[in-house]
């Protein structure tokens, strides 16, 4: 008997209920990148369309990350200002990914899919390794060589204040439209676009854009939700559990997340990406 046959004969519920723990748990580890493990997973172990899939991981998202945004407003750690600009055109684009998702075949879906997560892997390999590299000399590099490297989006030192010039303006707003596309499209939260592209493109600090990041994918989880709810009926049964789990996931990871350092959770993330998109590929080719 294959795993498969052994899931197919568990409760639904019991493996929703599984599958949300452990997406809260990478979720928490990993920041709101995490969360695009939940459609693969849905989809290989309950044998459930993407389409089906998408709208029970974008409830989830929208809960575990406005929960998470919530705390960063509280603390004010939020660029409310960067984070409305990125949620609006993310939000305007969710339903075109919607819609396309619903025309387009499961297979094509999948291998979509697969190839995101291979890029994902590839990208969080890469920052582990660019994170192994970093020298202090790093820091001492010539003044105008700095300015010259500046990023599009500058916070103000006096006033700790965005700079909002046009190029910034323009890449949020490409940053939040390529978000809520994806969003729509593939079920996902759209935080591995989010974050990386604050990442190229600001100064802000780590936690800032974590924070920022979670506030998008909670509105744009929402929008995506709506639409696909739009489309037909959601699965209430494999729902609930799976949001349930995600939360308790989620708390159950903040309480240790300060004992594993950011390298092994990316490395953990790398390989968890990697091996998904390996088994959807061989899934749905064969």
């Amino acid at each position: 008997m294959t795993s498969l046959q052994v899931l197919t004969q568990i409760d639904p519920t019991a493996i929703s209920l599984a599958l949300g723990v452990c997406i809260g748990f990478v979720l928490t580890l990993t920041g709101a990148g995490g969360a695009v493990l939940s459609v693969p997973l849905l989809v290989f172990c309950l044998q459930i369309r993407m389409t089906d899939a998408a709208p029970i991981a974008l409830m989830a998202m929208m809960l575990s990350s406005g929960l998470a945004a919530a705390l960063g407003l509280k603390k004010g750690i939020v660029r409310y200002k960067a984070a409305a600009l990125l949620a609006i055109l993310g939000m305007l684009f969710a339903p075109i990914g919607v819609s396309i998702a619903h025309q387009l075949p499961e297979k094509m879906l999948k291998i979509g899919f697969a190839i995101t997560l291979l890029v994902i892997a590839w990208r969080a390999m890469q920052q582990v390794k660019a994170h192994a590299s970093l020298n202090p000399t790093h820091q001492t590099q010539p003044l105008a060589k700095r300015e010259a490297d500046d990023p599009a989006c500058m916070v103000n030192p006096a006033t700790a204040k965005l700079l909002w010039t046009k190029p910034c303006t323009r890449r949020l707003m490409l940053t939040g439209a390529l978000s809520g596309l994806l969003s729509g499209l593939l079920g996902v939260g759209g935080g591995f676009i989010i974050v990386p592209a604050l990442q190229s493109i600001s100064n802000l600090e780590t936690k800032v854009i974590v924070s920022t990041s979670l506030a998008v994918v909670a509105l744009v989880s929402m929008a995506s939700a709506i639409s696909y709810a739009g489309h037909g009926t959601i699965a209430w049964a494999i729902a609930w559990p799976f949001i349930g789990g995600t939360l308790l996931g989620m708390l159950f990871a903040r309480s240790i997340h300060h004992k594993i350092s950011t390298q092994h959770t990316s490395i953990l993330f790398a390989l968890l990406s990697l091996c998904i998109a390996i088994m959807m590929l061989i899934s749905t080719l064969h």
